[in-house]
């Protein structure tokens, strides 16, 4: 898509330039197209920036050490199914203090590298200082120590979330620990998720997690329910194939078992129903979600499961709901970023019954 405004050199970095989510340079006027169904961003999605990119090597994610990109041209990495452009800092956010009104946090993201400690500091007070709108930090928790947290708070951050992603120790050593050549441990990623619920307080953190990386549904409901009772959500993600990643060419799940999962997260994020009290079959499906058939109606005709699960802004409502992260536009979304009108709960209900 055509540029309102120069990109920057990809010989800059993190602090005075940072990359943008398409759907983000959209909504600043910085690049130019329409969402599908007038889909409307509520969180501007900021992520930090460097010539030699992250030191990690997860296997699902573009952004990866070892991407399967030539010369590890940066420029074709890819994040949350886009490519993310870099723009100077000041620009982004002055245009941010210009946003439309349902636009209702800032969102950055840190990566594996060194400098990312002090610069995430650096962008979370100068967003802060200019412009009105709430800041989270989705931390690289490898880097970080208890005291990081207490520093980002104190730079202006009011939310923490962490990307676990994996929903079981094996996976997560498999996909983002050694096996993988990364440099990641899952006790510390949780360790740190702990400790930010002591510095932010209970509703102020949340965990990233992705269905749909070889995980049971039983062994993802359990992480999500682990997430609540330390204190925080869960942000849902439905894995799709990076086209640069080691698993470009892992086939994105169905959606029968995303619904399902969604599901069981708004029950136990909105402290309805509990991991124990549901039912699973032999392969770990759902078939039971531990709350009462009145209030398991109540949720799927409102629709609000299968909306985007994120961080919320001044109107409580979700402002981080990603357009089209988890798949490209079109009627069978899976994370749906606006509320859902009769034919999408009519798809969504045929869904969860299939397996």
């Amino acid at each position: 898509m055509p540029l309102a405004a120069a990109q920057t050199p990809l010989s800059e970095s993190s602090p005075d330039q940072v990359r943008l989510s398409l759907a983000a340079a959209l909504t600043l006027g910085l690049a130019e197209g329409r969402f599908y169904r007038n889909a409307r961003l509520g969180c501007i999605n900021l992520l930090l920036t460097y010539p030699d990119g992250c030191k990690a090597n997860c296997a699902f994610c573009g952004l990866a050490r070892e991407s399967q990109v030539a010369e590890g041209d940066p420029r074709f990495q890819k994040f949350i199914r886009v490519t993310w452009k870099a723009y100077d800092l000041d620009e982004v956010v002055a245009r941010c203090a210009a946003a439309p009104p349902h636009v209702e946090r800032v969102c950055v993201s840190m990566v594996t590298h060194l400098k990312a400690k002090a610069d995430v500091l650096e962008v979370c007070r100068r967003v802060r200082e200019g412009c009105h709108l709430p800041v989270s930090l989705l931390i690289a928790p490898t880097l970080l120590k208890a005291k990081d947290l207490e520093d980002m708070k104190q730079a202006g951050a009011d939310r923490i979330g962490v990307a676990i992603d994996a929903a079981t120790p094996e996976l997560f050593a498999q996909l983002r620990g050694k096996p993988a050549g990364g440099p990641h441990r899952w006790e510390h990623y949780w360790s740190i998720y702990e400790e930010s619920a002591r510095i932010f307080g209970r509703d102020m953190i949340g965990v990233h997690l992705i269905h749909g990386l070889g995980e049971t549904e039983r062994e993802l409901v359990l992480a999500i329910d682990r997430a609540r009772a330390l204190g925080g959500s869960t942000h849902l993600f439905c894995f799709f194939p990076e086209r640069f990643s080691a698993l470009a060419d892992t086939p994105q799940p169905p959606a029968s078992g995303y619904r399902r999962i969604q599901l069981a997260r708004w029950l136990i994020d909105h402290d309805q129903a509990r991991a124990a009290d549901m039912r699973f079959d032999q392969q770990g499906r759902i078939e039971k979600f531990g709350a009462g058939a009145d209030v398991v109606e109540a949720a799927i005709a409102s629709g609000r499961p299968f909306m985007t699960s994120g961080c919320p802004g001044a109107s409580g409502e979700v402002a981080c709901n990603r357009p089209y992260g988890n798949e490209r536009p079109g009627p069978d979304l899976r994370n749906y970023p606006f509320p859902l009108i009769d034919d999408d709960i009519a798809l969504v209900r045929r869904q969860l019954g299939e397996y």
